[in-house]
Order: structure tokens, then sequence, then C-alpha cells
């Protein structure tokens, strides 16, 4: 019931708003209907829906707007090339009339799943979302700041031998705990949207083998007379670098794809910033005694 505004059904592969296509349709200050599909790419800026994109197929003849009262009513054919089962919908309306088919922030919203086998709908609550927070949150601080944190201890403090060892190899097995409790989050919200990205899931499982790898570097580590230590060495090292590096990489494209709020750009970036300045001045400390004293420092 909004007759001045405009009113959009998008149609999302994984329930997201960003990522979906939308027919979105109003009444012209002339007189004249307008219905076009908009790309949805982003929640907010100039970019955030783009006219006449998307991935719906559609003959823009079969299209109507009718404003009978105060209400807008919105019609559209779209052609699909596969059957449609469970499909994600997303319904907005906003207030201002679209200057230049740029859209108006949007009044309000809602969401559903349509089983077009059935004809029926289904709300989506709480639990997609709240599943996807408890995804990244727990990701981003395994794995982007419980890990690192214990790799720091590894490099920089073995002058507290043995304190950093025991605080190293226990913060690693709580970061690769969470960690895997995030990936099981994933999981399940995967197999509740079907949500299509394969680089971040990708990464995520290649992640979660060097993880893997870690743990088991643990129960094989050989001692520090052996033969094979400083091969154990390079494994341990470079798998650990692997993880810090691609666990940084996979959670910025988890808050870029999940369409994270700015709280989670601006937090993890200040996170990052204050990891870089440690291990920075915790270098130049390390390499300042290196130039002052010969001696190795003990390998573990």
């Amino acid at each position: 019931m909004y007759s001045t505004g405009w009113v959009g059904m998008g149609f999302s592969r994984d329930g997201l708003m960003i990522g979906s296509s939308a027919m979105v349709g109003w009444m012209g200050k002339k007189g004249l209907p307008h219905i076009r599909q908009f790309s949805l790419r982003s929640k907010s800026g100039s970019k955030a829906a783009v006219v006449d994109r998307g991935f719906l197929v559609s003959n823009n003849h079969d299209h109507t707007v009718v404003v009978q009262q105060a209400k807008i009513y919105v019609a559209f054919q779209l052609k699909f090339s596969y059957r449609l089962s469970h499909q994600h919908i997303i319904l907005a309306f906003g207030p201002g009339v679209p200057v230049k088919n740029k859209l108006s922030k949007h009044q309000d919203k809602t969401s559903f799943t349509f089983d077009f086998t059935t004809g029926k709908g289904f709300a989506d609550g709480p639990f997609p979302y709240g599943l996807r927070r408890a995804h990244g949150g727990l990701n981003l601080f395994a794995w982007g700041i419980l890990m690192p944190i214990g790799a720091i201890l590894a490099r920089y403090f073995r002058r507290m031998d043995p304190l950093w060892f025991y605080l190293h190899v226990g913060i690693q097995f709580a970061a690769f705990i969470i960690g895997l409790a995030g990936v099981v989050a994933g999981v399940a919200l995967y197999s509740k949207i079907q949500a299509d990205i394969p680089a971040h899931r990708g990464l995520g499982i290649f992640i979660l083998f060097l993880g893997i790898l870690q743990v088991l570097a643990f129960f094989l580590r050989p001692n520090t007379d052996s033969k094979y230590r400083k091969y154990w060495n390079w494994y341990h090292h470079w798998s650990g670098r692997l993880v810090l590096f691609f666990a940084a990489v996979n959670i910025v494209l988890g808050i870029h794809v999940g369409g994270g709020h700015d709280s989670w750009k601006i937090g993890y970036g200040f996170n990052l910033a204050i990891l870089l300045v440690a291990v920075i001045g915790l270098e130049f400390m390390l390499w300042t005694r290196w130039s002052k004293n010969s001696a190795s420092t003990p390998t573990y």
C-alpha cells in the first residue's frame, strides 16, 4: 500500500540481498508505468542497485504497473532455464519515485522462501542470519585473532621458555577448535541457503586442511636432535604461514560476500593494523637482538 514510491521483488540464489536480481516497478511523475530489472550489488552507495543488469530473463512487453487507490500492483513474467523449486524471494518498497532509475533507500523489506512445486511460502526466520553471524564471528576470532597471537608468541617470546611453548600450543588448539565450530556453522549455512560462493568455500576447505596439518605437527614433532627436525620445522612453519595468509584473505572475502556491515570491515581492519604494527615492532627488536648475539634461538 504505497502509491507514490517504488516496490520491488528480488530473486536470490542464497537468501541474501547482495548478488540478487530484482524487478522494480513504480508510477512515474507523468503517470507512465515503469518496471525495470536491477542488479543488487551492495547495501549502500551509487552502485547498490544497477539498472538493466541481473540474471533474470524477461520480455519487457509482459510487464505492467497499475495504481488503484493507495496500492501499487506490479506484474511481470520471467523465463528460467531450469525448473524452480525452493526460491528465495526478497520484497522491499521505498517512498520516493526513482529519478534517472536511481532507487531511494527502501523504507521496509522482508524475505521468504517460496516453493514453486507446492505453491506455498515459508518465512525466513532469524536462523540463517544468526547462523551467518556465528560462522563469521567464530572464524574471524579463531583464524584472524587467536592464531596470529599464537604465532607471535612462538616467534618472538622464546626467551620465556617453556612458557611460550605451552601458551603457543594452548592458544593454537583453542583457535582450531573454535575455527572448526565456525566451519561446522558454515556447512550448516550452506545446506540451509545453498550459497553459491565457490572461492570462499574452497579457501575455507584449504585452510581447514592446513589447520589439521598443524594439529598433526604437534603429535609428529621429533626430538630437537633428530635428523628430521629441520624438515619438520619447514613443514610446521610454512604451513602455519600459509594458514595465516589465506585465513586473512578468506575473512575479507567472507565479509564482502556476506554483506557485512561497516562495523565488521572496520573491526577486522583495526585488528589487522594492530597485528601488523606489533609484528613489525617485534621483528625489528628480534633482528636487533640477533645482530648483537650470534647465538641462534632454540628450535622447538
